[in-house]
C-alpha cells in the first residue's frame, strides 16, 4: 500500500485532443495580435512563436533542469508582442495564451473512473498529488472547470519548475518539497517514457496506463502494474485488490 500517488494528467485523467498546427488557428491568433498593434499574418506569427518557444527553452536556467528544460509559454506571448513595439502586461499575455488554448482544443473530457480511483485512494489514506508537463496557464483552468483541482493536494507543473517529465530533476521537486519517502509513493500515467522510465529512474514504482493517447512502446516497460486495458477502474483493483468499484458513466 502506498501513502502518495503521483498522476500525470492528460492522457491519464484527462482525455485531450488539440491541434496547434491547423492554419485557421494561426490566422486567428495573427488577427488578435492584429487587432493589438502588434500586426502579423499567420505564417509570420507561427514561426515566430517557435523560434520564441525555442529560446525561451536556453533562457531556462540550467541549475533547473538536468536534461529536459521547460519555457514558461507566457513569456513567448508577451513577446510576441513586444517584439513588435506593443507594451503587454502579464494579464494580456495570460488571456492571450488561454485564447490560443480554446481555439486549439477538440474536445475535453475526464476518463470514466477518474473520481472513483481518488475515493479508493482518501478511502486508503493516501495523498494525491499532479505531476504535469504542461503549462499552468492552460492547466489550472482546464482542471478546475472539469472540477478536480481541489482533489489535489498539490499540483506540481512543470513551466513552474523550468523542467519537465522524464527528468528526474522534476520528480526530486515533488519528493523533496513535500519529504515523500520513494519507497511510499507511486506514479501513475500513460506515457512508458515520461510517466515510467522518468519515475523509475527517481526510485519510484510506477502504474502505466495503455490509454489511447499513449505514446507507441517502443522498449522495456518499466511499471510495476501495467493497465493495457486503459481503465482506471482496472487500476483500482490492481491497487486495492480487495476493491469492486461501481463503473459509473461519467459526464
Amino acid at each position: 500500500m502506498y501513502k502518495n500517488y503521483l498522476f500525470d494528467l492528460y492522457g491519464t485523467l484527462i482525455d485531450i485532443n488539440t491541434d496547434e498546427w491547423n492554419d485557421e488557428l494561426w490566422e486567428r491568433m495573427a488577427l488578435l495580435y492584429s487587432l493589438s498593434g502588434a500586426a502579423y499574418t499567420a505564417e509570420e506569427l507561427h514561426k515566430a512563436y517557435d523560434l520564441l518557444v525555442a529560446d525561451e527553452k536556453k533562457r531556462v536556467p540550467k541549475e533547473k533542469y538536468s536534461t529536459v528544460p521547460e519555457p514558461l509559454l507566457e513569456n513567448v506571448f508577451m513577446r510576441l508582442y513586444t517584439d513588435k513595439g506593443v507594451e503587454c502586461t502579464r494579464e494580456t499575455a495570460d488571456y492571450t495564451g488561454r485564447m490560443f488554448r480554446a481555439l486549439t482544443i477538440r474536445f475535453i473530457r475526464l476518463y470514466d473512473g477518474v473520481k472513483e480511483l481518488f475515493q479508493a485512494i482518501r478511502d486508503h489514506g493516501g495523498n494525491i498529488y499532479l505531476l504535469s508537463n504542461a503549462q499552468r496557464m492552460f492547466t489550472e483552468p482546464e482542471i478546475r472547470m472539469l472540477g478536480i483541482y481541489d482533489e489535489f493536494d498539490y499540483v506540481m507543473i512543470s513551466s513552474d519548475e523550468g523542467c519537465a517529465k522524464p527528468d528526474r530533476k522534476f520528480y526530486e521537486c515533488m519528493l523533496n518539497r513535500f519529504h515523500l519517502d520513494p519507497k511510499e509513493t507511486i506514479m501513475i500515467g500513460n506515457d512508458y517514457i515520461t510517466d515510467i522510465k522518468g519515475s523509475y529512474e527517481a526510485g519510484l514504482d510506477s502504474l502505466y496506463l495503455d490509454t489511447d493517447i499513449s505514446p507507441e512502446i517502443k522498449g522495456e516497460l518499466l511499471a510495476k502494474y501495467k493497465i493495457m486495458s486503459g481503465s482506471l477502474f482496472d487500476a483500482i483493483e490492481a491497487l486495492f485488490p480487495s476493491e469492486k468499484p461501481e463503473k459509473k458513466k461519467q459526464h
